[in-house]
């Protein structure tokens, strides 16, 4: 569902009006209500919409919500994998106190670095000769 029938509030000759919620901002102007003109708001919507055949893997799968916990003991049980240690105290402490260089700025877990992508290289563009077609 892309949006639900409540959060509609109105529909007039000025378009369709929604509520929508601001994650920057805090407290009470965090819900906000939106005018946009009908073609816009569809547009917008339809974004959401997937094509015949497709489905949204969202909620599918390994990782899914519901059963994430047991996936994963059941695929590393047939993996022949120990299950993750948590980093003791003493061993955090034998690493040094160095700070990590990226941290989540929403929640403070450090990051880990999966890879990193080289800069691709630019395209000089070669000189023109004259008399050249």
């Amino acid at each position: 569902m892309a949006i639900s029938n409540q959060r509609l509030v109105a529909l007039d000759e000025r378009g369709v009006t929604f509520r929508w919620k601001d994650y920057r901002a805090k407290g009470r102007t965090r819900y906000k209500t939106m005018t946009l003109a009908a073609e816009q708001f569809m547009r917008r919507f339809l974004l959401h919409v997937l094509p015949s055949g497709f489905h949204r893997i969202r909620h599918y799968g390994l990782l899914a919500n519901v059963a994430r916990k047991h996936n994963l003991a059941l695929a590393r049980a047939l993996l022949h994998q120990p299950p993750p240690q948590a980093a003791s105290a003493e061993q955090t402490s034998a690493c040094g106190s160095a700070r990590p260089l990226f941290v989540c700025r929403h929640c403070g877990a450090p990051m880990t670095i999966v890879d990193t992508l080289a800069r691709a290289q630019r395209i000089h563009a070669l000189p023109v000769q004259p008399g050249a077609p």
